[in-house]
C-alpha cells in the first residue's frame, strides 16, 4: 500500500508595501471598517528631522492608546466582576431554596451542614447556637454546634456587627469542629431568631485562604442568615 506524501507547509506571503498602498488606495474605508488598526499604526511626526521641536500629536495619540488600554481593561475587569456577581447570587438564590425546603430544625442543620457547602462552593458550614436561658427541648438537633455563652458577640468583635470575615487563618473548632481542620478563610454571620431562641452563628469555610476576605461585600450572606433565622424561630415556636 502506496504511503501518502506529507504535503510541506505552505509558507505564508505577506504583501510588499506597494501592495499595501494600492490596496489602501483601492478601499478608502478601510480604517473605518477596522478601527481597531489604529491601535497599531505609528503615526507620523508632522515635522522630519531633528530640529529639536516637539511633536505634541504623537504625544498625544501615545496618550490615547494609553487610555484606551486602560478603559479596556476596566471594563473586562467590570465585565468578569459582573459574571462572578451573578454566579454568587444564583448561588445564594438555589441556598435560600433549600433551607426553605427544610421541615424540621434536624433537616435545616442537615441541609446547612450537608448542601450549603455545595451550593455555595465552600467546604464546611455549621449552624451554631448559644445555650438558652431556658432549656428550648425544640432547639436541639443532630449537626447544632453549642456555643460557649458569649461567643456570638465575641466572634462578631461587638454587638453591632453582624458578619465577621477572615482571611489566611485556621478555622476555629468552635466554630467548624471536626472541619475546622480544612478551614483558611471564614465569614460567620449571627443569627438573632428573637422569640425564645438565643442568639447563635452561621459559620462558612474555606480552605482557599482568599474565599473570604476583608472588604468584600456581604450582602448576600447575611440575607441568607436572614432566611436561617426565620426558619429556625418558626421550627422552635412550633406547638
Amino acid at each position: 500500500m502506496a504511503r501518502k506524501r506529507d504535503e510541506a507547509a505552505v509558507p505564508v506571503i505577506l504583501p510588499d508595501e506597494r501592495q499595501v498602498a494600492a490596496y489602501l488606495h483601492a478601499h478608502p474605508d478601510f480604517l473605518v471598517r477596522h478601527p481597531d488598526l489604529l491601535l497599531s499604526l505609528s503615526p507620523p511626526s508632522r515635522w522630519a528631522g531633528d530640529d529639536g521641536i516637539l511633536d505634541m500629536q504623537v504625544f498625544m495619540i501615545e496618550r490615547l492608546r494609553d487610555e484606551v488600554d486602560r478603559v479596556r481593561g476596566t471594563a473586562e475587569s467590570l465585565i468578569h466582576t459582573s459574571r462572578s456577581n451573578m454566579s454568587i447570587q444564583t448561588r445564594t438564590h438555589k441556598a435560600v431554596l433549600a433551607i426553605l425546603s427544610a421541615d424540621t430544625l434536624a433537616e435545616l442543620a442537615e441541609t446547612i451542614g450537608d448542601d450549603l457547602p455545595a451550593l455555595l462552593d465552600v467546604d464546611v458550614a455549621t449552624l451554631c447556637f448559644e445555650p438558652a436561658c431556658e432549656p428550648l427541648p425544640r432547639l436541639v438537633a443532630p449537626g447544632l454546634v453549642t456555643l460557649p455563652a458569649g461567643m456570638v458577640a465575641r466572634t462578631m468583635g461587638g454587638h453591632d456587627r453582624d458578619c465577621a470575615l477572615t482571611e489566611e487563618m485556621p478555622g476555629d473548632p468552635a466554630l467548624f469542629a471536626d472541619g475546622a481542620a480544612l478551614v483558611q478563610s471564614s465569614a460567620v454571620v449571627r443569627l438573632s431568631p428573637g422569640g425564645p431562641c438565643p442568639d447563635g452563628l452561621m459559620a462558612l469555610g474555606s480552605r482557599n485562604g482568599r474565599t473570604f476576605h476583608a472588604g468584600q461585600a456581604t450582602e448576600l450572606i447575611t440575607f441568607l442568615a436572614r432566611v436561617v433565622e426565620r426558619s429556625v424561630l418558626r421550627f422552635v415556636s412550633q406547638t
